[in-house]
C-alpha cells in the first residue's frame, strides 16, 4: 500500500478566531479492476458516520488514555480483536457503506488496518488529529478521495480537539465534499463550550462559502458527532444562540440576521448553522441567502444514536446541502439508524466497549446515508 503522510500549517484570524497546525495524512492503494469498474459507476452510494469509541491502537506514543496503555494491559492483541469485531459489524450492513466516517480513532493506520481486515476494497483513507491529541477523524472509502483539508480551530484560548476533515468525493458526473467532524463534548459545562462548538461551525460555514463561489452546484455533507441535538437551542431554553440553529423567526432575530423592522442581515450568520426539515432546504425565516442545511432527525429519524443518562440524545449527524434534492445527478435516498445487534443490546440500546472484558463496540451507534444517481 503506498501511502502519502503530508501536513499543512494555516494561520487565518477572523476576530478571535485562529486556524490553528495541523496534521492531515492520507494513503491509497492499488484495486482490481473489478473494483475499480464498480467505483466507476456506482448507482448508489451509503455514507456510514460512526463515533467508534477510543479506538487505540496496541502501541504506547505517550498520548493514550490511560486504560489503554501497554502498563494497563492494553495490547496489539486486544486492539486486533477490537479491529476484527468492528469490522465483522459494519459487514452485518447492507448494503455495505462506500464511505466509512469514524470519529475517536488514533491514527492512519488504524484505518489501513479496517481496511485490510474487511472485505468491499476501501481503496482510499485520509486522517486528520491535533499535534499531541490522542484522538482524531477518518474517512476510509471506495470511491476516490481527492483534496483533503483539515480545519483546526482555537478560540478564546481553547483548541478543538479533534479538526474538521475536508475531502472531495468523486463519484460519476458531479463530486460533493464531505465535512467530517468530531466537535467539542460539554464536557465543562453547556456555556463554556457551546463558543467552541460554534467555532467549528464557523469554519465549516466559511469554507462553504469559499466552494460556492466558485462551484455553485457543489453539494456538501456535514457528518459525525458534533456533540449537540438538533434540538439543542430549545433543550437549552432558547437562551443560548447554539451552533445549531432551527430555522425559527425567533432564532432570527436572536442573532440578528433579522432586524426589528424585517430588515434581512445574512452576514450575522457567521458561526451557527440553520436546520431545515425542508427539501430541498432553503432558509424560511432567515434571510434567503444564508446557509440552511437537511437535517434528517427532523424528519427521517427517531429516537436517537447516543444513549445518556436514560434519554437518547441526537447528537451524530449528517446536514445536506441543498444540491442533494434537485432532482438531478446525486440525489437524497434516506438516513436510518443502525439500531441492532450486534451495534445494540436486547433493550435496544448501544453496547459500548469495555475495555476490560473486551466486550461491546461503541457508545453511539452508526448512522447511514443513502444518495442515489439520477440519469
Amino acid at each position: 500500500m503506498k501511502k502519502l503522510m503530508f501536513g499543512f500549517r494555516l494561520f487565518c484570524r477572523v476576530g478571535f478566531l485562529v486556524f490553528a497546525a495541523v496534521f492531515l495524512a492520507a494513503a491509497g492503494c492499488n484495486v482490481s479492476e473489478q473494483a475499480a469498474e464498480e467505483e466507476s459507476s456506482p448507482r448508489s452510494i451509503t455514507l456510514m458516520t460512526w463515533n467508534i469509541n477510543n479506538l487505540f491502537d496496541g502501541k504506547d506514543n505517550g498520548f493514550e488514555y490511560d486504560e489503554f496503555r501497554e502498563s494497563a494491559g492494553w495490547s496489539t492483541e486486544k486492539y486486533q480483536g477490537r479491529v476484527n469485531a468492528v469490522c465483522a459489524a459494519i459487514e452485518t450492513i447492507s448494503p455495505l457503506p462506500d464511505l466509512l466516517i469514524f470519529q475517536e480513532i488514533e491514527s492512519l493506520a488504524i484505518l489501513q488496518d479496517i481496511a485490510l481486515s474487511i472485505s468491499g476494497g476501501y481503496s482510499y483513507s485520509h486522517f486528520a488529529g491535533n499535534p499531541g491529541a490522542a484522538l482524531g477523524v477518518g474517512i476510509l472509502s471506495r470511491l476516490p478521495l481527492a483534496e483533503a483539508k483539515s480545519h483546526s480551530i482555537t478560540i478564546g484560548g481553547d483548541t478543538t480537539p479533534r479538526p474538521v476533515l475536508e475531502a472531495r468525493i468523486e463519484a460519476e458526473e458531479r463530486a460533493f465534499v464531505i465535512f467530517a467532524c468530531h466537535w467539542k463534548s460539554k464536557l465543562g459545562g453547556d456555556d463554556l463550550t457551546e463558543n467552541v462548538r460554534r467555532a467549528s461551525a464557523r469554519a465549516i460555514l466559511r469554507r462553504i462559502r469559499e466552494l460556492w463561489v466558485d462551484e455553485p452546484e457543489l453539494g456538501v455533507i456535514v457528518a459525525g458527532d458534533l456533540n449537540e441535538n438538533y434540538d439543542e437551542f430549545y433543550r437549552q431554553n432558547t437562551g443560548v444562540i447554539t451552533a445549531l440553529l432551527p430555522d425559527d423567526p425567533y432564532c432570527a432575530q436572536l442573532t440578528g440576521c433579522i432586524g426589528v423592522n424585517g430588515e434581512e442581515n445574512s452576514s450575522s450568520q457567521k458561526d451557527f448553522i440553520v436546520l431545515s426539515k425542508n427539501a430541498p432546504p432553503a432558509p424560511v425565516h432567515f434571510p434567503k441567502d444564508s446557509i440552511a442545511l437537511f437535517s434528517p432527525w427532523m424528519r427521517d429519524l427517531e429516537n436517537g444514536s447516543y444513549f445518556y443518562k436514560h434519554d437518547w440524545e441526537t447528537i451524530d449527524h449528517f446536514l445536506i446541502s441543498r444540491q442533494f434534492f434537485d432532482n438531478a445527478l446525486w440525489e437524497y435516498e434516506g438516513t436510518r439508524i443502525a439500531n441492532d445487534q450486534p451495534f445494540t443490546n436486547a433493550s435496544g440500546v448501544p453496547v459500548s466497549y469495555n475495555v476490560r472484558t473486551g466486550n461491546g463496540l461503541s457508545d453511539h451507534l452508526p448512522l447511514l446515508l443513502t444518495l442515489k444517481f439520477l440519469e
